[in-house]
C-alpha cells in the first residue's frame, strides 16, 4: 500500500486500551516479572511472537548467552538490636541483597562496626553514606558482611538491580536510609548487633531477542528499526515487581506502532521491530543485535523506547551515532503531535545501536517505581501511551514520505 499522507488520520489509528492490555499482560502475575532466562521471560517471549505473527510480521528469534545473572532464591531473615531490643527488617523496603553480595544461605551474626574505623573480625560493618563499595573493602578480614545505604521510592520500597559490580567475598545487604541511620549510630556508639543470610545464586542463561520485519526496502529506500526492551529484573520471593512502566510501556508502544505502521508503509520502505531482552544485565540483547547489523552493513534508523508511563512535561530524548536526521525527524513529529521534547539521558538499548555507529534515538517518559513492587500497570498513564506512540508513528511516517527534509535539530520545546 502507498503510505496516507493524512497524518493526522494515521495518528487517529492509535489506541490506548490496547496498550493498556498489552501493559497488564506483561506485568501480570504469569510473567513473573520478565527476568531474562526465567520461565516468565520465555511466557513473555512467546506472547510477543504470537502478537508480532497476528500483524503480518516476518518473525525470528535469536539467542545469545548471559552469565552470572543474580536471583534471590530466598527472603532474607535480618534481624538487628540494641539495648533497646531487636528488630526484624523487612525484605524489600527496609533490607535487600546488594547483586554484589556472596552467596550465604545460613544466617551470620556478629557485632555492629563501622566500615574502615573498628576491627572487622565477625562484626557486620556499616559503611558510610560518603563511603564506596570497594573503599569499605581496604579492611574488611574476618568480617561477617557489610551493610549499606540504599534510597527508596516514594512508595518505601528499595530498587532492585541485576547489573553491578563483580561478586566479592562477603555477604553485603542494602539498608533504607531510616535504618542505614539507626544502625550505624548503633555502631559508632559501640553497640548492637545483627543476623542475616544473604541467599543470592547467580545463573548462566540464554537471553532471546524477537524480531519482526514488515516489508522490503528498494534499493535507496529508507530502513526503520523500532526497539524496546521486554526483560524486567524479576519477581523476589514473597515480592511482584511487575515491571510496568519500565519496560512493558515501552513493548506497548513499539507494537501498537508497529500495527497501525505495518499496512501503510510503501514498498521503499522497510519497517523492522526488536523487542529486546538482556538489557536489565547492561543491554546485552541489543549489543549482539548492534553487532550483528553492523556485521551485515544494515544501517537502520534506530527508534528506541524505555519508558512510556507518564509524561513529565516532556519527553526525554538522547541520540547517538549520526543521529541529526533522525532527530529532525523527530523534532518534527513532536511538532506535529504536541508531543514535548527535551534533551535528557535514556540509559537504554539506544546507546548499543548509537555505539555501534547507527543514527538511533532513545525515548523515554516516566519511570515511577523504578525496579520495585511500585512499577504496577495502575500507574501507567493511557494518555502517556498514546502520546508517545504517535510521536513515533509520526516520526516513521515522516522518514517514509519526506526521507530527504532536514528539519531543525531537537530541542528543548517547553
Amino acid at each position: 500500500m502507498t503510505v496516507p499522507t493524512d497524518l493526522p488520520d494515521l495518528l487517529g489509528r492509535v489506541d490506548p486500551d490496547r496498550m493498556t492490555a498489552t501493559v497488564g499482560t506483561l506485568a501480570g502475575d504469569p510473567m513473573t516479572g520478565r527476568r531474562v532466562g526465567s520461565p516468565g521471560g520465555a511466557a513473555a517471549r512467546a506472547w510477543l511472537v504470537d502478537q508480532l505473527t497476528a500483524l503480518g510480521a516476518e518473525v525470528r528469534t535469536e539467542a545469545f548467552p548471559v552469565r552470572v545473572v543474580p536471583q534471590v532464591y530466598e527472603a532474607p531473615a535480618v534481624t538487628w538490636g540494641d539495648g533497646g531490643g531487636s528488630t526484624t527488617l523487612v525484605f524489600g523496603r527496609q533490607v535487600a541483597i546488594h547483586p554484589a553480595s556472596a552467596d550465604t544461605n545460613h544466617p551470620r551474626r556478629g557485632a555492629l562496626g563501622v566500615a574502615d574505623t573498628h576491627d572487622p573480625a565477625g562484626r557486620w560493618l556499616v559503611v558510610p553514606a560518603e563511603t564506596s563499595l570497594f573503599d569499605a573493602y581496604r579492611d574488611t578480614r574476618g568480617a561477617a558482611g557489610l551493610l549499606v545505604r540504599r534510597p527508596v521510592d516514594a512508595e518505601g520500597w528499595q530498587f532492585t538491580m541485576l547489573a553491578g559490580p563483580d561478586p566479592g567475598p562477603l555477604p553485603v545487604l542494602t539498608l533504607s536510609p531510616d535504618v542505614h541511620h539507626a544502625v550505624l549510630a548503633a555502631a559508632t556508639g559501640g553497640d548492637g548487633w545483627l543476623a542475616a543470610a544473604t541467599p543470592l545464586r547467580r545463573d548462566d542463561v540464554t537471553g532471546v531477542n524477537v524480531h519482526g520485519e514488515f516489508g522490503s526496502t528498494a534499493p535507496g529506500g529508507t530502513e526503520l528499526l523500532l526497539t524496546a526492551h521486554y526483560d524486567g529484573v524479576g519477581d523476589h520471593p514473597g515480592l511482584r515487581l511487575p515491571g510496568a512502566s519500565d519496560n512493558a510501556t515501552g513493548v506497548a508502544v513499539v507494537l501498537e506502532a508497529a500495527r497501525v505502521l505495518a499496512t501503510a508503509l510503501s514498498g521503499g520502505v522497510r519497517l523492522a521491530v526488536a523487542l529486546l531482552d538482556g538489557e536489565e544485565v547492561g543491554a546485552l540483547g541489543s549489543a549482539h543485535h548492534a553487532a550483528r547489523l553492523r556485521t551485515t552493513g544494515a544501517a537502520p534508523l534506530v527508534i528506541n523506547v524505555d519508558g512510556a508511563g507518564s509524561l513529565d512535561e516532556a519527553a526525554a530524548v538522547e541520540a547517538g551515532g549520526p543521529a541529526h536526521r533522525l532527530l529532525a525527524l523527530l523534532d518534527q513529529a513532536g511538532r506535529h503531535t504536541g508531543v514535548p521534547l527535551a534533551a535528557g539521558p535514556v540509559a537504554s538499548d539506544n546507546r548499543r545501536y548509537g555505539a555501534a555507529g547507527l543514527a538511533a534515538v532513545g525515548i523515554g517518559a516516566g519511570m515511577g517505581g523504578y525496579h520495585s513492587p511500585a512499577d504496577s500497570p495502575d500507574k501507567v498513564d493511557p494518555a502517556t501511551l498514546a502520546a508517545i506512540a504517535r510521536l513515533v508513528v509520526a516520526t516513521v511516517h515522516l522518514a517514509a514520505t519526506a526521507p530527504a527534509a532536514q528539519p531543525e535539530p531537537v530541542g528543548d520545546q517547553r
